[in-house]
């Protein structure tokens, strides 16, 4: 029966559907992907996603595992033989120790670890303190389980670091769950240990649990990453949600883990047990080839991002256009308040007028206003275009 030859009653939708879905704004990245689609010839810098095929070794250990029959449903936390490398591969790179079975769930893409965690821990009214400029979801996925975002706007002139004072000015009695989404996606700034140590100082003799999103760990440029949970009297506070789709180019394989005290840990693998199952087998296996022998293609990705990095930054600077020169991911967010615009309408105007298209600040939150973002996981080639591009516009408006 198609709609025209229904009995006449009409559903109410918003009567329907969740209140609080209802209620939340669509990603502002999505809007300008959308746009894309029906333009050709633009120059595009806006995609987190990196230019890199998933090395071939990895690719192959996903094949083999299709060809010799591996098709079946793995345990609920993912293979053994996975966490157990995860936890390997962790106490190598970041000094950080877990117990592959009961402290390390495999999740499909980080984004699936972040959602565990929330939905884990917050009961209606309980605060999440989120920094900004930061990656889309936090905010909403809070809202989705009824918790209340908490949004520290950090600023340009810290290298967009939370600060202990701002985070204690934050805390409240209903303060649940602190969001540490460094490396940052979109404005690339980190937190060195000694940024840590006085976010930890504020944190310990609270029950205040720490999200810290590492996904983007092994993108640091000239010092390690560290992860909060390595700090006297975090670990026992941190769920850890990483993956592989930014170290190993393995977006479309949507792998993703998290690793927590175990007490925190079986209620995370009880949701993902009823909403999933478990992770794409293919994917685990592919995983497990990428942490025994990815090293080698860690260092020259991330030796390859650090070049357009700089070759970016440099020719942002040469157009006059202020950029703080992020240490990790693949981003930069130059300030262009400059131009009178605002974030968004700077955008338009780049993408109609010169086919040029980057990401607003505000797609990251509010205070985002003023900045974009844009992806160096480019060729530098594709790089050079885009900074022509930015430099006719400047040109055209005699800056």
């Amino acid at each position: 029966m198609t709609p025209s030859e229904n009995t006449g009653y009409t559903l109410d939708y918003e009567k329907i559907l969740s209140g609080t879905i209802q209620s939340i704004k669509p990603s502002g990245i999505r809007k300008f992907f959308d746009l894309l689609n029906n333009m050709s010839d633009v120059t595009a810098l806006t995609v987190g996603e990196p230019d890199f095929v998933t090395p071939w070794h990895i690719r192959q250990a996903g094949i083999e595992s299709l060809e010799k029959g591996k098709t079946y449903y793995t345990s609920n936390a993912g293979l053994v033989s996975l966490r157990e490398e995860i936890a390997a591969y962790l106490n190598r790179r970041f000094d950080l120790t877990y117990d592959p079975v009961k402290e390390v769930v495999v999740t499909v893409g980080g984004s699936e670890a972040i959602d565990l965690t929330m939905r884990a821990l917050i009961e209606p009214g309980d605060e999440v303190i989120i920094p900004q400029p930061s990656f889309v979801c936090y905010g909403p996925i809070c809202e989705m389980a009824h918790g209340v975002p908490v949004y520290i706007p950090t600023k340009e002139e810290n290298h967009f670091k939370l600060t202990a004072d701002e985070l204690k000015a934050a805390i409240t009695p209903k303060t649940k769950l602190v969001v540490l989404p460094f490396p940052g996606n979109p404005t690339g700034a980190i937190m060195t240990r000694e940024d840590l140590e006085p976010i930890a100082e504020v944190l310990r003799g609270t029950n205040i649990l720490v999200l810290s999103d590492e996904i983007y760990g092994e993108l640091t440029y000239g010092r390690t990453h560290v992860s909060p949970a390595s700090l006297p009297g975090m670990w026992e506070r941190t769920i850890v949600a990483s993956g592989f789709s930014k170290t190993y180019a393995m977006t479309g394989w949507r792998m993703g883990y998290l690793t927590a005290p175990a007490p925190i840990a079986k209620q995370l693998l009880k949701i993902h047990q009823y909403a999933i199952m478990c992770a794409p087998t293919t994917s685990q296996f592919a995983a497990i080839e990428a942490l025994k022998n990815g090293d080698a293609d860690i260092e020259m990705m991330r030796s390859e991002y650090n070049r357009r990095r700089r070759y970016l930054v440099n020719g942002l600077h040469a157009l006059g256009i202020n950029c703080f020169n992020p240490e990790g991911s693949f981003y930069v967010f130059p300030n262009i308040s400059k131009f009178g615009m605002t974030s968004e309408a700077f955008c338009e105007k780049l993408l109609y007028d010169y086919k040029l298209a980057l990401v607003p600040g505000t797609a990251f939150g509010d205070c985002g206003e003023g900045f974009v973002r844009i992806s160096y996981a480019y060729s530098v080639e594709h790089i050079s275009q885009a900074l022509d591009r930015l430099e006719m516009f400047i040109k055209n408006r005699n800056l």
